[in-house]
């Protein structure tokens, strides 16, 4: 397994630890007027990581529709636990594989949401952008409602 594998799947705990421990009631949870469910957080996690093995790491035979994007907020419909923990684990899957296969992680790459980066700033935003949800999941699980 190279680095960055190793990196990314270490960074990736901070979601891989809380899956076995979700049930199907806790997806409607949210915390206060927070606008995101757990089940909305989950969702999102998976499409964003899709979108970066497809788009940012170029595995153009990546699926993705990113629901959670189009819509902009939570539309509560993301109740299904084992749809939601089948879309994590390919997402993890294909992200590993496209990670797996990069060669110059020095190459610029240029995107909309986030201007010019280099493949390895783009694997640290992804991996902090799964962490960070990750954590706003954690709170949800353990006070929302």
């Amino acid at each position: 397994m190279n680095d960055m594998i190793k990196l990314w799947k270490e960074g990736r705990t901070r979601l891989s630890n809380q899956l076995g421990n979700i049930k199907p009631n806790d997806l409607s949870k949210r915390l206060g007027n927070s606008p995101n469910s757990a089940g909305f957080l989950i969702r999102h996690i998976a499409e964003v990581e899709l979108l970066f093995a497809k788009n940012i790491f170029g595995k153009k035979d990546v699926k993705v529709d990113a629901q959670t994007l189009k819509a902009g907020k939570d539309t509560g419909e993301w109740t299904d636990l084992n749809a939601l923990l089948a879309l994590v684990e390919e997402a993890g899957s294909q992200l590993e594989k496209a990670i797996e296969d990069q060669q110059d992680w020095d190459t610029v790459i240029e995107t909309n949401e986030f201007g010019k980066k280099t493949k390895a700033e783009a694997l640290g935003r992804i991996t902090t952008h799964t962490a960070y949800h990750a954590g706003q999941l954690a709170i949800v699980l353990k006070y929302g409602q």
